[in-house]
């Protein structure tokens, strides 16, 4: 969109928040680049230039603006809903690869050359991996300085600076202010005794409903939880564990994290922002699937309906044969069984396990899964899949492949290798039109309610097909869509 320079001024003269994240606006004789919504009066048209990211404005010389913060603006949708490697790389520099495996480790996970996806990533975004990881380092560096009281040199570790210096360099280039002045500025919310206490922006609207309601009624106890109007989980980091709280207000998620080791912050941070698909563009998907006379009604009853993810693809592939054909409820009993025979203990008000690892459960005693044997078989070959990195579902992997690799298991059908797809692979046109709720729905709306024939009715719904889904389940009397009161 950056290349649209029409449609970006009038973006900036309008203050369009929508477009927050989509680029950013570099005024030439300020040096500053900010966000499009931007409260301060629009520079002249002529002293406007236009990034398609933060980094690549940094890297042009620019720092961001102290008003609009635009680097903690919303991320741009197009990193989780797109398949292509430019994409898959995004999202890998965002779990943190460039920062534990360096960009050769990043190409080796693409499955390309490091001068490849060095010329990819320019090509698209104005910057390489570098620059892009500088500019997570940085965010991640003003979050620390701004929540914490932590020395400067423990700010910079946790952050991913290789030392004091390079991060004093970059927090005064970036954000033309030295990190001590950072600090005296802060206005951070109260946070629990040794938690940050952050706000993670989204693009309005948002339908909290479906999004919380879905994660607390099928929150795996010990693992999960919602208490005082907040979703809590544990999570599995490269460093250690995290314990989150995430709560919905009006303009923000309101998000407290406890963390054992601070190097995984910006990790934490993304997989919280993947599982609440916070990054997704509601009014694109709320206009196309609106078109449809029949969503219709139902999209402007609730628009910015979310599909809720996960923070661990593997933790919930495991979670989603253990569901197989049986009611939400029991699919909790057995994934709490689980977790109380393989989990690793943890310490935290109501929360007691990490969700076992692939290699835990390889361990895990048959008689523990109280199921029929062919479920039995299928968590067995998955399990033993993931254990083995034979089948990958992490934020780098290829949709079609993984689905392959999927449908290759014993015991995995249509409906598992979709549920997975939309909520672990985080692809917004997965579609289950064999959902018994899905075809009720569509029974009920006048659509057809064989499987076939929906797919071709859906073909409408096209790239946003996830979403649909969660506008059909809402339609009825379904369990896990409604925030818990």
């Amino acid at each position: 969109m950056h290349q649209d320079a029409e449609r970006c001024v009038r973006a900036v003269q309008s203050k369009d928040a929508r477009f927050d994240g989509w680029f950013f606006t570099a005024v030439l004789t300020t040096r500053i680049y900010c966000r499009p919504s931007c409260p301060v009066a629009p520079p002249k048209v002529e002293n406007m230039r236009f990034y398609p990211s933060a980094a690549a404005a940094q890297q042009a010389g620019f720092r961001a603006c102290k008003r609009c913060r635009p680097d903690a603006s919303p991320g741009s949708p197009l990193w989780n809903h797109r398949a292509d490697s430019v994409a898959k790389a995004m999202r890998l520099i965002a779990d943190g690869v460039v920062d534990r495996e360096g960009v050769p480790g990043l190409a080796a996970r693409l499955g390309y050359s490091v001068r490849q996806v060095e010329r990819q990533l320019l090509a698209e975004l104005g910057a390489g991996p570098l620059a892009l990881a500088r500019a997570q380092r940085a965010q991640t560096a003003r979050l620390l300085i701004e929540t914490t009281g932590l020395p400067m040199a423990d700010v910079a570790l946790a952050a991913g600076f290789a030392s004091v210096r390079a991060f004093n360099e970059t927090v005064r280039a970036v954000f033309a202010m030295s990190p001590t002045d950072l600090r005296m500025r802060r206005s951070a919310p109260s946070a629990a005794p040794g938690a940050l206490s952050l706000r993670l922006p989204f693009r309005a609207p948002l339908c909290p409903d479906n999004l919380f309601g879905h994660l607390a009624a099928t929150a795996v106890p010990g693992v999960e939880e919602w208490r005082d109007g907040a979703y809590r989980r544990t999570m599995r980091t490269p460093h250690g564990h995290a314990v989150v709280s995430l709560r919905p207000e009006p303009d923000h998620v309101a998000c407290q994290l406890a963390l054992t080791d601070l190097r995984d912050l910006s990790l934490a941070i993304a997989r919280c922002r993947r599982m609440l698909d916070l990054d997704a563009d509601p009014v694109a998907v709320d206009e196309l699937l609106g078109s449809d006379p029949v969503l219709q009604p139902l999209v402007a009853k609730d628009p910015g309906r979310r599909v809720p993810g996960t923070v661990d693809a593997a933790e919930f592939a495991v979670r989603a044969v253990l569901g197989q054909q049986v009611s939400t409820a029991a699919a909790r009993t057995h994934a709490a069984r689980v977790v109380a025979a393989a989990g690793t203990p943890v310490e935290d008000h109501g929360l007691t396990h990490l969700f076992p690892t692939p290699e835990q459960l390889a361990e895990l005693d048959p008689a523990v899964l109280a199921m029929p044997r062919a479920r039995k078989t299928a968590f067995a070959a998955l399990v033993r899949a993931l254990a083995s990195g034979a089948l990958d579902l992490g934020v780098g992997a290829d949709w079609a492949k993984a689905r392959a690799d999927l449908l290759a298991l014993p015991g995995f059908g249509p409906w598992t290798v979709e549920v997975i797809a939309m909520r672990a692979l985080g692809d917004p046109d997965a579609f289950i039109p064999g959902d018994l709720g899905v075809r009720l729905a569509a029974r009920h709306l006048g659509l057809p309610d064989t499987p076939g024939a929906l797919v071709e009715r859906a073909r409408a719904w096209r790239p946003w097909r996830a979403y649909a889904v969660q506008h059909l389940w809402a339609t009825g009397d379904h369990e896990v869509n409604r925030l818990p009161a």
